[in-house]
């Protein structure tokens, strides 16, 4: 029986705002209003047709933004799970488009923690430096890097028990370049080499500096609408065929379950089975890479290979152009942009890979692609599969 969520909705239109020099100049509400002007625009619709607004991030109340965009929704949602929220907004878009809370949907997000450094504008205090937060409570006293020290956990324990090496995990780096060698706007374009990322220094072992996620200025966002409405937008629909989500853990790494199995394999089973494919149907994946070893778990765990076969799954170069499963094709979180929570830019570059927009980068023949998003610290994972076709 075809679940009622599945094809009830699209994302129509889409839109980021970066700078390949990481730094934007715009911030705060000109930037997030213009994101939201330019993924409607890309929809071929204006804020008038907004009835639904989702936002979250620093200073992203969706209240705070329609009071500011002037938009009065009849449905809205500010659901914070880290990078995985927008995953998560999605599903929750779709619910409220199918269950007629909300015609057309406008999810916007959009940070600039490297400009806001430049200008001495800074003022927010990341979690893990909270005085009165569980981590600085309970890791903190043991001397954890925030937020490395959790992955390079993570990393060490695959090793132990499956063998994998620094060499494989920096082809995920490697070959998410690649991608971003073909993307004007990604913020590092130049080729690396396995030897290049092994030989970089350590943030913390056995996690290198190249294994690790940008720090840039950064907005996305996308438009959904009703199967009714989609289907007369000046795209091809990207029809939210099964969307999920799961967490397992807040804030401690002590708290998760298994360092080498997220939540996210639950997430991934529920977004496949709403959207009747599997992996193998899979044309290309939007993944969250914070680290490179936060991109193998969540090949492991959506199914693309066995837990524990990340390793050499990734090592022959499939992940890249002209590999058998591209991955982040706009170049990641690793060399793209990353301002805080990447899971919006995996929304955007998987639904323009479904409508065909996606330029140079253009995977031939991508009709299911899946974006999966990861919050906190391995902790909550929100998997959305796209599709060309409704049915």
């Amino acid at each position: 029986m075809t679940h009622p969520l599945r094809g009830a909705s699209a994302i129509v239109g889409q839109a980021d705002i970066v700078s390949s020099s990481g730094v934007l100049d715009l911030w705060g509400r000109p930037l997030h209003s213009a994101v939201a002007r330019a993924a409607l625009d890309d929809a071929g619709l204006t804020f008038a047709d907004v009835d639904g607004l989702a936002a979250t991030g620093t200073l992203m109340a969706s209240s705070e933004l329609g009071e500011h965009l002037g938009i009065d929704p009849r449905w809205t949602d500010t659901t914070m799970t880290g990078g995985s929220s927008f995953e998560v907004l999605v599903q929750h878009a779709a619910a409220a488009i199918a269950t007629g809370l909300a015609e057309v949907v406008l999810i916007v997000y959009g940070e600039t923690p490297r400009g806001d450094r430049q200008r001495g504008a800074w003022t927010e205090v990341p979690y893990w430096l909270q005085r009165d937060s569980p981590i600085a409570e309970w890791e903190g006293p043991y001397g954890l890097r925030q937020p490395l020290g959790p992955y390079a956990l993570a990393t060490s324990r695959h090793m132990a028990l499956y063998g994998t090496t620094s060499a494989q995990l920096a082809q995920i780096a490697v070959s998410t370049r690649q991608w971003a060698a073909l993307n004007p706007d990604a913020k590092l374009r130049d080729p690396i080499t396995v030897a290049d990322v092994v030989d970089s220094p350590f943030e913390v072992e056995p996690l290198h500096r190249l294994d690790c996620c940008l720090v840039t200025d950064g907005a996305g966002a996308v438009v959904m609408t009703s199967a009714a409405r989609a289907t007369d937008l000046r795209h091809r629909p990207a029809w939210v065929l099964g969307a999920a989500t799961r967490h397992s853990h807040a804030l401690l790494i002590s708290e998760m379950p298994d360092l080498t199995t997220t939540a996210g394999r639950e997430s991934a089973r529920e977004a496949f089975a709403m959207a009747g494919v599997g992996p193998d149907d899979v044309d290309a994946a939007m993944l969250y890479d914070s680290f490179t070893i936060t991109a193998l778990l969540h090949l492991e765990d959506l199914g693309f290979c066995a837990k524990g076969e990340g390793g050499p799954f990734v090592e022959d170069g499939k992940l890249g152009p002209g590999g058998a499963l591209p991955v982040n094709t706009n170049g990641g979180g690793l060399s793209y942009t990353h301002p805080g929570m990447y899971g919006m830019f995996l929304l955007t570059e998987a639904a323009r890979q479904v409508s065909g927009t996606a330029g140079d980068r253009q995977v031939p023949g991508a009709e299911v692609v899946v974006a999966h998003g990861c919050g906190a610290v391995l902790s909550a994972f929100g998997t959305v599969v796209l599709g060309s076709e409704r049915t």
